[in-house]
């Protein structure tokens, strides 16, 4: 009977070696797929970090090329100004040049030649202001208009319509939509 017991004590003993065996298994694959599950949660939290800052990077280099563009924008609209600016001065500086050709032209001459000449010479100065964006303000017949002319004298013609320029003084002159001179007229009342 004692052997009995003791038999039944070690198939006991055996049974729960057994069983520990087999907790101390499932313990370490419970280990492991908690070890599998800490890394995959882990890589997941380093690929969203990634992602973040590859968001981040896309971001601001969008941004970037957005302020490039609009650098390049300015910088080419500063340019026409200045070019526009300079151009105008320039012009303006060579007009009363061109005043003095018209009334060379003008002015009655027994020499054909000269008188020739000198509407050759003109016409080129006109061709080359043309070429540049210059045009004349047209003025006799129109209306008034205070951004295109200036008034120096004002008369009372009945056959005339109100505020219509009757005489031109000096010719005006734009350069696109920028006045370089205005015209100076006399307008009717």
């Amino acid at each position: 009977m004692e052997e009995q017991k003791e038999n039944n004590n070690v198939n006991e003993e055996i049974k729960n070696s057994e069983n520990l065996e087999k907790e101390v298994k499932e313990e370490k694959i419970e280990v492991k797929d908690a070890k599998t599950e800490i890394k995959e949660e882990k890589s997941d939290v380093e690929v969203q970090k990634m992602q973040e800052e590859l968001e981040n990077t896309t971001d601001r280099l969008k941004r970037l090329m957005a302020e490039f563009d609009n650098f390049k924008k300015r910088n080419a609209k500063e340019r026409e100004m200045l070019y526009s600016s300079i151009l105008g001065d320039i012009v303006s500086k060579l007009l009363p040049v061109l005043d003095n050709l018209e009334r060379a032209a003008d002015a009655e001459t027994q020499d054909t030649n000269y008188k020739q000449g000198i509407d050759l010479v003109l016409k080129q100065y006109m061709d080359v202001l043309t070429s540049f964006g210059v045009t004349q303000i047209e003025s006799v017949g129109k209306t008034f208009d205070p951004e295109l002319h200036e008034a120096i004298s004002m008369v009372q013609d009945d056959s005339l319509g109100e505020k219509e320029i009757k005489e031109e003084f000096r010719k005006g002159y734009k350069l696109g939509d920028k006045v370089i001179r205005h015209s100076m007229v006399i307008v009717n009342q």
